[in-house]
Parts: structure tokens; C-alpha cells; sequence
């Protein structure tokens, strides 16, 4: 068998949602962030796991993210919608009941004619510069707004992986200025955020990367396990290379493993001749170029060849891949492949 198998721990994900909610602090409420399909590792199952520990809200970047949500939580649990009340979605957010966050005026005025009386909230820029409502358009909106009853504002740090860059005390004496005295409930932090301390946290934090084991939360649980098939073995000689473009040359014999996954599962080409790979304790370099299917490991220091070669798991974090890559460990989660077999570990299943 040839497909790859990512394994998801469950109870680290819940492991890690309780971690941020102590540090979020008594009487905050933390919400999960599951957009993306939770961040590429199964919605569904990651929002039950969720949801049976206690989260009780949950955002999601789309409408048609947020209703996949509902199908697999049914009624109860808020499901907020960053894009906010878009053309189109008026019907599914009333009959799921989804409750957007309007980032503009256009969409203050959708949703306000549209569906009067169904829940919304706003999202406000302090800054960032890429979704919500600006000062002087909230300052022009917000009595009709607060007559409306939002069930939150908030707004989303742009430094906050960055503890000491200015930009965070300039966001949140910005969100300060837009929200004291409205009297309503305001979210300001995802993981970053609840990172940088109290005064950031309100009453609602928002837990994202911290919960599928991602910078900046270095105490989180490692989450993702993927385990590679070796489909075959071949010896090198000294001279011969490896893959597209003669990426790889042998300076001496080599056992070379040809491995089942490439940049069609999200594996980035950038960890050609960089990556590594591990046979349990044993790190094994990835040589050669990343194609579309496959990747190149350099197994001849091995004492058997294994039937299976790990680039995330116990040695390896997403974090530690992405450094390799030039990115950052969100982009990795999000890219792994629907190829791969997803198999959940859990206590109770």
C-alpha cells in the first residue's frame, strides 16, 4: 500500500484547547479556531473532540465552513464566520444558524436588511489593514450597530507571534478606543494573543495554530504524525545522482529509498536536499529534488530498511519542517494532502 498515513491525536488537540484556556483566565471564555478544515486535520472530528471538552464557540474563515460545522456539532455551539454575511449567504446562515462577523459597511447593511434580529458580530481593523470595519466608519455605524445588539466586536493582532513589536500596544489602545463603553463582549487574541498576556485576552479569546501543536504556543502537544511508505530501495553508485535535474550527486555508495509522497501532498519543494526524515530515532536526509509523488532518502546508514520513514512525529514538528522550507508551519498543516490516510487517536475512542 502506497498512501501515506497522517496520524491526529485527538487528546492533544483538547489537551492543547485547555492549556490556552488557562491561560486565557477565569471568566474568558476561549473559542477554537477550525477554519481550514481545522487547520487541514478533519473539522468534524476535531470540533466533537473539541465540543466534549467544552469549547462551546468556533470560527471558521467561510460560510460553507461554518455549515459543516453545524453537521457535525448539530445545534447549540456559536459558529462564527470571519468573511462575515457575503452575497449568497443569507439562506444557510438562517437555517444553520451561523453568525457572521460583518467587516464592512456593505455587509452591515446586507445583513440588517436581510435577516433582522438573527445574531451578527463586527469585526473592526486596529490596524492590520486586511478585514473590518475602519474608525470612522464604526464611528458613523455603531449607534444603529449597538442598537442591534452585536453578540461581540473584535479584531485580530497582526504582531502577535512578535511579544515586543510595537504594533501590539498600538492594535489593542486602538481596540480600546473602538470598543470601551459599548458595554459588549470583545475578542481581541488568538493563540499569539493569549501568548502576550491579560490585558490582551477580554472575554473571549480565540485559539487557533496553539491547538494542532504550531508556533508560538511551544508548550502545546505535539499533534500530527506522518508516516511515509518506502515503495523501493536501489544502490547508488559514487558519481551517480538522484531525481529531476541531477539535484543529488553520491560522493560515495548509497542506499537510496524512494518514498511515496511529494508536493502533490504538501510536501514543498523547497525541502529538497534539506528535509529529513526519521526511522524511529534515526534522522535519514532527503536528497535530491521533491517532485509530484515522490522524494528521494538517503537510508544507507540504516541496519534494515524500514517500511515506513516519519516527517512529523516525535523528533520532527511542523514548525521544524516549515524552518527547513522557508515558511511557516501553518502553510505546512494546511497543505498535507487528501491523499493521505487520516487515522484519530483519542482515550475514549
Amino acid at each position: 500500500m502506497a498512501t501515506a498515513s497522517l496520524s491526529i491525536d485527538l487528546d492533544a488537540i483538547t489537551a492543547n484547547w485547555r492549556a490556552l484556556d488557562r491561560l486565557s483566565g477565569p471568566g474568558v471564555q476561549t473559542a477554537a479556531v477550525v477554519k481550514a478544515d481545522a487547520y487541514g486535520l478533519g473539522a468534524a472530528r476535531v470540533v466533537r473532540a473539541l465540543a466534549q471538552v467544552g469549547a462551546r464557540r468556533f470560527f471558521v474563515a467561510l460560510a460553507e465552513e461554518g455549515a459543516a460545522v453545524r453537521q457535525a456539532l448539530g445545534p447549540g455551539p456559536q459558529i462564527n464566520i470571519l468573511s462575515g454575511h457575503m452575497a449568497g449567504d443569507t439562506e444557510m446562515l438562517h437555517d444553520l444558524d451561523l453568525t457572521p462577523m460583518l467587516n464592512s459597511l456593505e455587509q452591515i447593511t446586507r445583513h440588517l436588511e436581510a435577516l433582522p434580529g438573527h445574531p451578527f458580530g463586527v469585526q473592526l481593523d486596529t490596524g492590520m489593514n486586511r478585514l473590518g470595519v475602519e474608525l470612522a466608519e464604526w464611528q458613523a455605524v455603531a449607534p444603529i450597530l449597538l442598537e442591534a445588539d452585536p453578540v461581540m466586536l473584535m479584531s485580530h493582532l497582526a504582531c502577535a507571534d512578535e511579544p515586543d513589536h510595537p504594533m501590539n500596544l498600538r492594535q489593542l489602545e486602538m481596540f480600546h478606543e473602538m470598543t470601551d463603553g459599548t458595554g459588549l463582549p470583545r475578542s481581541f487574541a488568538a493563540t499569539g494573543g493569549i501568548l502576550l498576556g491579560p490585558q490582551y485576552h477580554f472575554d473571549l479569546t480565540r485559539a487557533g495554530i496553539g491547538l494542532y501543536g504550531g508556533r508560538p504556543f511551544d508548550l502545546s502537544q505535539r499533534v500530527v504524525t506522518l508516516s511515509l511508505p518506502v515503495i523501493q530501495t536501489r544502490e547508488v553508485a559514487a558519481g551517480e545522482t538522484v531525481g529531476y535535474g541531477n539535484a543529488w550527486e553520491a560522493e560515495t555508495p548509497a542506499i537510496i529509498a524512494t518514498v511515496a509522497a511529494g508536493y502533490a501532498d504538501g510536501l514543498l519543494r523547497a525541502l529538497g536536499n534539506g528535509a529529513v526524515l526519521w526511522d524511529g530515532d534515526t534522522p535519514c536526509p532527503l536528497v535530491g529534488r521533491v517532485s509530484m509523488d515522490l522524494i528521494t532518502v538517503d537510508v544507507t546508514h540504516l541496519k534494515d530498511i524500514p517500511r515506513t520513514l516519519d516527517i512529523l512525529g516525535p523528533h520532527q514538528s511542523v514548525d521544524d519542517i516549515a524552518d527547513v522550507a522557508g515558511t511557516i508551519g501553518y502553510e505546512i498543516l494546511t497543505s498535507l494532502g487528501p491523499r493521505y490516510t487520516r487515522r484519530y487517536t483519542e482515550a475514549r475512542g
